[in-house]
């Protein structure tokens, strides 16, 4: 057979310019921009035999990382002098709202991050193997969301009959894979910020890892491009949770 190259389109519902505006993006829309890359060279890149492996074919808990650490760089001083600029003007955004900026990724993370251990927590519980189904979903849900409540539990009230991802879609016994992407993430990212966020190399490695798609084990590919296995302590450090060695 032949090299069929991907063809690869990132499609968005952006605003679209006025008669006196032309289309501007707001920061998170921009993020957005890069998280879609993300997948989108996941797919650009492959160099898999079979179309079925390329690209986000690949383990459920693995499929956000090259998404994800995309986001990244929306962050970085570095790439907002390069693209953020006032539309008439031209001018960069001042050094005091990258700042605001970069401090709002903190915002409220500990009860985000608690919030997505309890749903986690959730589903595991539902599809760990029990001796019997739970009678009373009030105190099912009492014993499962103890370890990372923060406030009281409403009476009368239930996750579990209105949580659609712990059983339709694709995130059935998978919802940890949410934070653990979260982890891939800002590991692989520190590597690119420890050897500089633009550097060559680490972006051939991690292209490297691109390029196999669903081919072999996503921990195997990590390990190949990080040189060791994924740590938790760049997650802890961005959430604000330790302080940042920087």
């Amino acid at each position: 057979g032949r090299d069929s190259r991907p063809h690869i389109s990132i499609i968005t519902n952006f605003g679209a310019p006025s008669a006196d505006k032309p289309a501007l993006l707001n920061f998170y829309e921009v993020n957005t921009l890069f998280h879609e890359f993300g997948h989108a060279l996941h797919g650009m890149l492959a160099r898999t035999r079979y179309p079925g492996l390329s690209g986000t074919n690949v383990y459920w808990d693995f499929v956000e990382l090259p998404s994800q650490v995309m986001e990244n760089w929306t962050y970085e001083p570095q790439v907002l002098a390069m693209i953020a600029r006032h539309y008439r003007t031209g001018e960069t955004l001042p050094e005091a709202m990258v700042d605001k900026l970069r401090e709002s990724r903190r915002f409220l993370e500990g009860m985000a991050t608690l919030r997505q251990l309890g749903f986690g927590y959730l589903d595991m519980a539902w599809h760990h193997r029990m001796k019997e189904p739970p009678r009373d979903l009030e105190a099912f849900e009492r014993e499962v969301f103890e370890p990372v409540r923060m406030v009281p539990p409403v009476e009368g009230t239930l996750m579990s009959t209105q949580f659609g991802h712990l059983f339709a879609g694709g995130y059935a016994a998978g919802y940890y894979s949410y934070k653990w992407s979260e982890l891939l993430d800002a590991d692989a990212f520190s590597i690119f910020r420890k050897n500089g966020i633009f550097d060559k190399e680490t972006a051939r490695r991690f292209r490297r890892l691109l390029e196999q798609g669903g081919t072999r084990h996503p921990m195997k590919l990590y390990i190949e491009f990080a040189g060791r296995p994924p740590e938790i302590d760049a997650l802890i450090q961005r959430a604000g949770f330790k302080k940042s060695a920087e």
